[in-house]
């Protein structure tokens, strides 16, 4: 069963650093890439990063890139979304996806790969 529960959202303010959680199945974990994306309201969705579990490689998207790492907890089946210097645009509705990889495996953020969603969860920075 594919299960992504997203933790650790709230609000903070500008300059600030937030540690977002995603806990996921036991299934989902093996091997697959783990997707953060976010949504800010009116706009579309947008990858924030993503991890390979197999290898622990990650990829950061150009808007975040320098105030964002994506790690994970082997033990926990637990990813992490650590983001520093938090601004007013970071603010959105953060998701994390799973793309099992069974069709070969891009681990890019392409949101169309990753079939898979969890609940969201909402982080607001104030200036």
């Amino acid at each position: 069963q594919v299960q992504l529960v997203e933790s650790g959202g709230g609000s903070v303010q500008a300059g600030g650093s937030l540690r977002l959680s995603c806990a996921v199945s036991e299934y989902t974990y093996r091997r697959s890439c783990i997707g953060w994306f976010r949504q800010a309201s009116g706009k579309e969705r947008e990858a924030v990063g993503t991890i390979y579990t197999g290898d622990a490689k990650t990829f950061i998207a150009d808007p975040v890139k320098g105030r964002v790492t994506i790690s994970q907890d082997n033990a926990k089946n637990t990813l992490f979304l650590q983001m520093d210097i938090l601004k007013p645009e970071d603010t959105g509705m953060y998701y994390c996806a799973a793309d099992l990889c069974s069709h070969g495996c891009r681990c890019l953020g392409y949101t169309e790969d990753f079939l898979y969603w969890g609940q969201g969860t909402q982080v607001t920075v104030s200036s």
